[in-house]
């Protein structure tokens, strides 16, 4: 399924099901580049220690975007003896919220977008249709914008101008604004008196919301609004008090239904954060590290680390699986699309999977390598192949081994890249 901002509110709900109901979730993301300083072969030199890799993806790759995220999700039906699929492919992009939303700055790398083009990547659905996204700290900083405009509004400022004939609240107002703000103070007073005129519309002007409000906390409510150019202006509204706590009930829902928007995409990643479900990825460092850049906090440091599994709980690396006993010596190409080929074959049998009603189904014929929802889906299948495998070990034979099964345990927490690193993953 298709997520972009247009449809992500209509959707969510059906994200959070299939992230409650999974057994597992496979993931997979698309970003604008990968390295801005050393080759990628450089950067992914197999002599370095642990330590020196995870520092040199922090330093050189953090800077690209992650902006296509891929989600499926895998239950298995004990009673058809198969595996209910349900696929999300969503495109992301940081919009700024508003005015003092933070503007963020993001690398290219011409290799990997072109790269992406010649695979058919639809770049528009990315930056004009791209779902928004704040981190932790952006979210905390924009609630506390509501919240100080909200006391504000309600007379609780503490700073220095007190406006004409105003018995309390004092404002901040430029000096070059005063003269303005009293002759303001002069229109409302005719709006008050003149029972015909209803409503007086104003450009914006440091202080004049908190001045009116302050000045007049009966009879009148004022609000901020934006033309389709995002053009700003204060109206003036005559109201009874009734009406007056009715908009300002409107107006605080309205708040927190954008704050929500403006929150986005880093919603799901909250819920998969919460569910502890188990999450498979191929070689998926860089997936795990881009979550947690733009989507939650600031990447750790390497002494006294924090573990990047504040957000993926159980994370499993089909790379690393495969590159372990008893996997090395029957597969000789780990890379995404020969693993899946590779697991079709003898000894491993390829799994049923089947696409849940209303979602859209791939066909593995027909590769579509490169969107990330196909990716998570084939990187899901590839988990399922092995760890059915596994059950080929126990006596008598099992068909298939749950994502729960003790067998999976000891690939949890690895990673093919770093998976010596022990702050990190255990």
């Amino acid at each position: 399924m298709e997520i972009i901002r247009s449809n992500f509110k209509d959707n969510l709900n059906k994200v959070y099901e299939a992230i409650e109901e999974a057994d597992f979730l496979a993931i997979d993301g698309e970003f604008s580049g990968i390295s801005d300083g050393p080759s990628v072969s450089t950067l992914t030199n197999g002599f370095d220690t642990p330590e020196e890799r995870y520092q040199k993806l922090k330093k050189h790759s953090m800077d690209f975007l992650l902006f296509q995220f891929g989600l499926c999700s895998f239950k298995y039906d004990h009673t058809e003896a198969k595996y209910i699929m349900k696929s999300f492919n969503f495109y992301i992009f940081p919009k700024p919220f508003n005015r003092s939303s933070p503007d963020v700055k993001f690398v290219c790398q011409s290799s990997s977008i072109d790269f992406l083009a010649n695979q058919g990547f639809d770049f528009n659905k990315v930056f004009r249709n791209g779902i928004p996204y704040l981190n932790q700290e952006e979210e905390r900083q924009l609630r506390e914008q509501y919240d100080e405009r909200r006391s504000q509004a309600n007379g609780a400022g503490t700073l220095s101008y007190i406006s004409p004939n105003a018995t309390k609240c004092p404002v901040t107002i430029p000096e070059d604004q005063k003269k303005f703000i009293e002759r303001v103070v002069e229109q409302i007073e005719d709006l008050i008196q003149n029972e015909e005129n209803k409503n007086l519309q104003l450009e914006p002007c440091t202080g004049l919301h908190f001045t009116v409000c302050c000045r007049y906390p009966k009879g009148i409510h004022v609000e901020t609004l934006e033309t389709e150019k995002k053009e700003r202006y204060i109206v003036i509204s005559k109201v009874d008090e009734e009406e007056r706590k009715r908009r300002e009930q409107q107006k605080q829902a309205k708040e927190q239904e954008e704050l929500s928007d403006a929150v986005g995409f880093s919603r799901v990643i909250h819920a998969i954060a919460n569910s502890g479900k188990l999450v498979v990825g191929h070689n998926m460092l860089l997936d795990v590290m881009h979550t947690i850049h733009q989507f939650y906090c600031p990447l750790p440091e390497v002494s006294g680390l924090v573990s990047l599994q504040v957000i993926y709980k159980i994370l499993l690396d089909t790379k690393l699986m495969a590159s372990t006993q008893p996997f090395k010596e029957i597969i000789n190409n780990t890379s995404l699309a020969e693993l899946e080929k590779r697991l079709k074959e003898i000894p491993f049998n390829p799994p049923e999977v089947e696409s849940a009603e209303g979602f859209p189904s791939y066909d593995t014929a027909s590769e579509q390598l490169h969107e990330a929802g196909y990716d998570a889906y084939i990187t899901g299948l590839c988990f399922i192949s092995m760890a059915n495998y596994l059950g080929s070990f126990l006596s008598p034979p099992k068909n298939h081994v749950s994502a729960r099964s003790k067998l999976i345990e000891p690939f949890f927490n690895k990673n093919s890249q770093i998976c010596k690193l022990s702050p990190y993953w255990r």
